[in-house]
Parts: C-alpha cells; sequence; structure tokens
C-alpha cells in the first residue's frame, strides 16, 4: 500500500478495512436514510480513516501490508466513525484485538435437551457489534482470514491465544437483523441528528 499522498499531520498508517456483507441475505441492502446499508457502513469506515479494500484483495496482500484490519459489518451500519476510530487507537495502543460490543437486553435462557432451563443473568452477556479490530501484530501471525461472522471471528481469535478486549458501542452502532430493527435505527439515528 502507497502512503505517499499523505501529508505531515497524517503520520500514522490509517488501517486496511473490510465491509462485510457476505452471508447476510439481502439485509445488507435495505434503505436507511435513503442509502443501503453497507454504503453507510463504507462511509463510516472511509470517515473514521481507514482505507477501505475491496473484498476481492486476497489475504496475502492484506496480511503482507503490515497494516491493521478493521472488519466492519454492514448490519451495523450507523457506527460512528469516531467509535470505529477509538476502537482502532485501542488495539494500536495495546496491540490486542478490539470488538464493538453492546448490553443484551434480551431474556436469554438456557435450552438442554430440547427443555428451556434457567435463565441467564443479562449483567455477564455481551452482544457483538461492529467493528473488530485486529492490530498488524495479529494480522501477521494468521494463517488466513478471520470468519466474516463477528462473534465467531472473537471466539477464534481468543482461542488462538489473542484475547479479545471489548469496548462498549453507543446505541446507534446496534446490529440490525430485520426490516423492522433497520426501521427502528433510521428512527433512533434521525432523532439523534
Amino acid at each position: 500500500m502507497d502512503h505517499a499522498d499523505r501529508g505531515p499531520w497524517d503520520e500514522a498508517p490509517r488501517g486496511l478495512g473490510l465491509v462485510l456483507d457476505e452471508g447476510r441475505g439481502s439485509l445488507p441492502y435495505a434503505l436507511i436514510h435513503g442509502e443501503a446499508l453497507v454504503a453507510c457502513a463504507a462511509w463510516a469506515l472511509g470517515e473514521s480513516g481507514v482505507d477501505l479494500v475491496d473484498a476481492s484483495v486476497g489475504w496475502s496482500a492484506i496480511a503482507e501490508s503490515g497494516e491493521d484490519l478493521v472488519l466492519h459489518d454492514a448490519l451495523c451500519p450507523m457506527t460512528p466513525p469516531d467509535f470505529i476510530a477509538s476502537c482502532l487507537d485501542q488495539a494500536r495502543a495495546t496491540g490486542r484485538p478490539v470488538v464493538g460490543v453492546r448490553p443484551v437486553t434480551d431474556t436469554v435462557k438456557v435450552v438442554d435437551g430440547g427443555l428451556v432451563g434457567d435463565t441467564l443473568d443479562r449483567d455477564t452477556l455481551l452482544a457483538v457489534a461492529s467493528p473488530l479490530v485486529v492490530p498488524t501484530g495479529v494480522v501477521a501471525g494468521l494463517t488466513g482470514p478471520p470468519v466474516t461472522d463477528l462473534a465467531r471471528a472473537v471466539a477464534d481469535l481468543a482461542a488462538a491465544g489473542h484475547p479479545v478486549m471489548t469496548m462498549t458501542a453507543p446505541p446507534e452502532a446496534r446490529r440490525v437483523a430485520s426490516l423492522e430493527d433497520v426501521r427502528l435505527l433510521g428512527a433512533l439515528t434521525t432523532a439523534q441528528g
């Protein structure tokens, strides 16, 4: 990656960013505020100071770039750019992967053998949101790209000896799972703007 076009105010590498839309059906192309969710997610990455990478770029080019990798879920389209930048800064400062999370507000039950059991304490649970930032030192040690399911990618990184730090994402960074969620997120972000 050539960074010759940067000014003296931008000495640090910007990081490489991928917007994840694979395996998410057609929902990333639903509209919020007149734009596709995937376009909003790409805009947020760019505004955070990260260089967008086309999904066709091979893993070896990303791994050899010497840059941090920011994975941004298209289903968290309204994640503020400053939150993405804060996660990147934290990953750089610690050398550890960082993921945005939201508190769990739903009731969660244990199911065992087809039977509904105990209720889990929501205060001990987190919902993975976006982004997942993988610092360059960790990227260099991976044999392939992280999976596009961010919760599974976090688990894989932890299993490989890279404990992932969490940062509480703002409400507008919530993940959508349906068109109704998109409408609610649209109302939330219109009320804030």
